[in-house]
């Protein structure tokens, strides 16, 4: 069980403007803007759900996703995941969660990603028959095969996802957050990754918090919508809440964003 309960994070941002006199300037005088990327977040996710987490670009997703993952402590409110709070309980936690970012990697560039795995193995402490067991149904459901013997840095942006998100769940996490997990993938690595994810959810239960831009992986794999924007949650429902009689999903949503303004 997931749970957020008037959650708010803020961020001073320095700034100043372009010039060798500007730079000069704020080394002595620095102007700072608040940011306020989350106010009052609340919600509650049960076991095994999937849900789809959207808004538009600086809306508050990856500082909820980070605040969950225990990277991030929030300024005030309260999470409990499975009765841990996140940041406070961090190696007890990353233990139980998976989380793949889309543009950012956990496989090390210039070794076989079997080297990766090996070096995740030893940082969760997994045991060798689960790790063995893990492996092997990952390698088939993924389709991993050779790819396990390739250096990240020579394999195609559609193979290095595979490998991310099979690297996420070697330690059988019963949360799984996914941050973009099929940007810039083509057709088929897309359709390959949310059958893999749906998959996940039906045989082990996991629960999946999906965080994208793209609404087919939305519409594929998710019951349920949280819309956030300007830090606020704005809508929690389905997504026949978000529909509005037209076929395009994505004009849909578009739409959407206009009426709440974000």
């Amino acid at each position: 069980m997931i749970t957020m309960e008037n959650v708010c994070k803020s961020y001073r941002i320095a700034k100043r403007n372009a010039g060798f006199h500007e730079a000069v300037k704020a080394l002595f005088h620095r102007e700072y803007e608040e940011i306020h990327a989350l106010r009052d977040v609340s919600f509650t996710i049960p076991d095994g759900e999937m849900v789809g987490y959207i808004g538009p670009n600086g809306a508050g997703k990856s500082s909820t996703i980070k605040i969950l993952s225990g990277i991030l402590t929030p300024d005030s409110g309260s999470c409990l995941i499975d009765g841990r709070v996140p940041w406070k309980n961090r190696i007890e936690h990353v233990r139980r969660i998976g989380v793949v970012f889309g543009q950012r990697s956990q496989l090390w560039w210039d070794v076989p990603v079997i080297d990766s795995y090996e070096l995740l193995k030893d940082i969760y402490t997994i045991p060798d028959q689960i790790y063995r067991s893990n492996l092997d149904e990952l390698t088939e459901l993924l389709d991993l095969g050779e790819l396990l013997r390739t250096p990240a840095r020579q394999l195609s942006l559609g193979q290095r996802m595979r490998c991310e998100i099979a690297g996420s769940l070697l330690h059988s996490p019963k949360i799984l957050f996914l941050d973009e997990p099929t940007i810039g993938l083509d057709a088929v690595s897309k359709l390959a990754v949310r059958d893999f994810i749906k998959k996940q959810n039906e045989n082990h239960g996991t629960t999946v918090i999906l965080t994208t831009h793209d609404m087919q992986d939305i519409e594929a794999l998710t019951k349920r919508i949280i819309l956030i924007g300007k830090g606020q949650i704005l809508l929690d429902g389905t997504l026949e809440d978000i529909r509005r009689g037209g076929e395009n999903i994505d004009q849909e949503v578009a739409q959407l964003y206009r009426s709440y303004e974000i």
